[in-house]
């Protein structure tokens, strides 16, 4: 599946000059020569920052960031700072420290109007990793865990959308949320199967049950249903099996 993220570059952009504008007018507003001249060089700094990460260049744009955090570490102008540094963070693939910097900025800033955009940037940085992981993982031995960063992104990102359904991010971070929901309920199947067929019926039935539970609404739901009355069967708990069916004939009445 592929995903269209609304990190926008040009409303980046546009949002950041904006900003810089804005806290440039106040200080100039209220500074001597010397001051202005830090003013235009913050600015020039700035632009060459967005110049560098809109060529790809994110080394350079994160080092100039993180100078000019460095120099203004509790101003407003920080805390624009921390959401552009999480983005180059993030697009440079330096995923552990643009979580760092996510967590950072929404501890600090817990009423910040960009916090949900914090959260997203998280949320991708814990996915983005494991996408090929979850492509793969079905060719794999499937007594092995899949790491555990994709049931961050799940949270992460269910975190924003229950907190901030209104959000800009709050649409891509539910289809990531279901993509992450159908392969994970797939591969709960997997191991319940694998428990099942070796004769662990309680590991079995837990699995599959699991699965209903955290990842309720994915496509593989009726073969956990399945997983869940055969375990029962063999253990000899057959009124929990004819709940289970019950429910499996009801829900999915063409998957039974």
């Amino acid at each position: 599946m592929q995903f269209k993220s609304p990190l926008n570059p040009a409303f980046l952009r546009g949002a950041r000059l904006v900003f810089v504008a804005s806290l440039c007018a106040g200080l100039i507003a209220c500074a001597g020569k010397d001051a202005q001249t830090e003013v235009q060089n913050i600015t020039e700094a700035y632009e060459l920052a967005q110049a560098s990460i809109d060529r790809k260049n994110y080394r350079k744009g994160i080092q100039i960031f993180e100078a000019i955090q460095s120099r203004y570490p509790f101003s407003d102008l920080s805390r624009q700072i921390q959401l552009e540094l999480m983005h180059a963070y993030y697009k440079s693939g330096e995923f552990e420290q643009s979580i760092e910097a996510a967590d950072t900025f929404i501890r600090e800033n817990p009423i910040h109007a960009r916090v949900d955009y914090a959260l997203y940037i998280k949320g991708l940085s814990y996915f983005e990793p494991n996408a090929g992981y979850l492509e793969r993982v079905f060719k794999r031995d499937i007594t092995k865990r899949p790491p555990k960063d994709v049931d961050l992104a799940y949270s992460t990102l269910r975190r924003l959308v229950e907190r901030y359904p209104t959000s800009e991010y709050a649409a891509d971070a539910e289809q990531r949320i279901l993509a992450i929901k159908e392969r994970m309920s797939a591969y709960e199947n997997h191991v319940a199967d694998y428990y099942l067929r070796r004769g662990a019926y309680v590991a079995a039935a837990n699995r599959a049950k699991d699965a209903l539970e955290e990842y309720n609404g994915a496509t593989s739901n009726p073969e956990s249903l399945r997983i869940l009355i055969e375990a029962y069967e063999k253990m000899g708990m057959d009124d929990l099996a004819a709940d289970a069916r019950r429910v499996l004939e009801t829900n999915f009445p063409d998957e039974s």
